[in-house]
């Protein structure tokens, strides 16, 4: 992908959160990696949606310099390259402060799996982040958070799981692209809606039954995969 065609991309996903309603004024970011030169593209700090444009991203290094741009990347750029660095099978990264996800992270709870709704996305429970110490917020605030993502997926599948909840803050969720980055923060919101509801009705209700978790998920994400239509297929 050229850069500007990636700088198209990151700005329209960008804009697709702010669509959809999960993130408000200038809250949250989208960025976007091309691995075969090292840099990301990232929303620029403190610009309303309104006013953003594909020319605004900002081109950073993996090491978090600023390649290209007039602006200030997002706050959360050291964040960003913690998670491309450690997880290598990832194009995108995005980050909401949308209610109902924040809501859980401020609880200090991973975020269940209830039903198939979930499963269809997320196999298994939404991970929660453990709380920085003192020490880790003054050396580095946004990187740590991001090393306390890695940490919590040190046993977990990023790809299975593309969603965390960083504890007293909110959710980040990453995917193949900026597009599906984007798609799973508007996605992990609906979840946390629905689990909300659920636990409002039952606040002992239980996890769905890990065979249906596992249908439900391996059918859209599995090696066999068979949910949607086959190449070249004509629907019928």
């Amino acid at each position: 992908m050229l850069l500007k065609e990636l700088r198209e991309a990151v700005c329209e996903a960008n804009l697709e959160l702010h669509r959809r309603g999960v993130v408000l004024y200038t809250w949250g970011n989208v960025s976007g990696i091309d691995r075969a030169r090292g840099v990301i593209v990232i929303k620029p700090s403190g610009v309303p949606y309104a006013a953003l444009t594909p020319d605004k991203m900002v081109v950073v290094g993996l090491n978090d310099d600023v390649v290209e741009g007039e602006l200030n990347p997002s706050t959360d750029t050291r964040t960003h390259t913690v998670l491309y660095r450690a997880f290598p099978g990832i194009g995108g990264v995005a980050h909401t402060h949308s209610a109902h996800a924040v809501a859980w992270a401020q609880a200090r709870r991973e975020l269940p799996c209830f039903g198939t709704t979930h499963a269809d996305y997320c196999f298994g429970p939404v991970p929660c982040t453990d709380p920085l110490t003192p020490e880790q917020v003054r050396r580095d605030y946004e990187g740590e958070t991001g090393h306390a993502i890695v940490r919590r997926f040190a046993d977990v599948d990023p790809l299975a799981r593309p969603m965390v909840l960083v504890n007293g803050h909110g959710p980040f969720t990453w995917g193949k692209s900026a597009a599906e980055a984007a798609s799973n923060a508007v996605i992990l919101e609906e979840m946390a809606r629905i689990a909300s509801a659920t636990v409002a009705i039952d606040a002992h209700a239980p996890p769905l039954e890990q065979h249906i978790l596992a249908y439900h998920y391996e059918r859209k994400h599995g090696p066999g995969a068979w949910y949607g239509q086959r190449a070249g297929a004509s629907p019928t």
